[in-house]
């Protein structure tokens, strides 16, 4: 606890580079180490309980399936065996997941629900990677993305590969652009997709 109460007063004495620019920077790289990919760790604890730490380390929550309540505290994981915790919603908002984490949800075979909202670092390659992960593509039912200011057309079309996804709400997406074309994309490859937009 001594530790990350001495980094603020340690940071503020840089008084001669601009702060906002410093603190932009050093909140990106440890963002970047909490999404940062342990093999070794998701192979000892299996894919749902890798992935819920990288999720909770980046304030995400997770739901696991047959529970209600969301996980939120990363210390207050559940304990038992490995695999009785399946993950089967993500609520990502205002988390700091980004792409270089999305090799945890390579192994995750129960997701039936992601919601994406306010997540600065998700960007096009992001959906992109979740639209080619197998498992992700049988078992995702529903999405949400909701002001993510980096996604444009090319990431929401990458997702007509969740070949057995029912709903995707798409709201305050400043990057899409091509409305028509993404209604006519996806009545196409999932014609009994629920797909909601609002957007400009």
């Amino acid at each position: 606890m001594m530790l990350f109460g001495k980094i603020p007063q340690q940071l503020c004495g840089f008084k001669k580079l601009p702060w906002s620019c410093d603190c932009r920077n050093f909140w990106g790289w440890l963002n970047a180490v909490f999404n940062k990919v342990d093999y070794e760790r998701i192979k000892d604890v299996g894919p749902d309980r890798a992935a819920s730490e990288w999720l909770l380390r980046c304030g995400a929550m997770v739901r696991y399936h047959g529970q209600e309540k969301w996980q939120k505290d990363y210390n207050h994981l559940p304990t038992g065996p490995l695999d009785k915790y399946k993950i089967q919603a993500i609520d990502a908002t205002d988390s700091c997941i980004m792409r270089i984490g999305f090799d945890h949800l390579e192994g995750l075979q129960h997701v039936e629900k992601i919601r994406l909202c306010k997540c600065q670092y998700i960007e096009d390659d992001c959906l992109e990677r979740l639209g080619k992960l197998e498992n992700l593509q049988k078992s995702i039912l529903e999405m949400e993305i909701i002001s993510c200011g980096n996604i444009t057309d090319k990431g929401i079309i990458a997702l007509y590969h969740l070949r057995n996804l029912k709903y995707l709400l798409l709201s305050d997406l400043p990057g899409v652009r091509e409305k028509e074309n993404l209604i006519r994309t996806f009545k196409t490859a999932l014609p009994s997709l629920e797909l909601k937009l609002d957007l400009k």
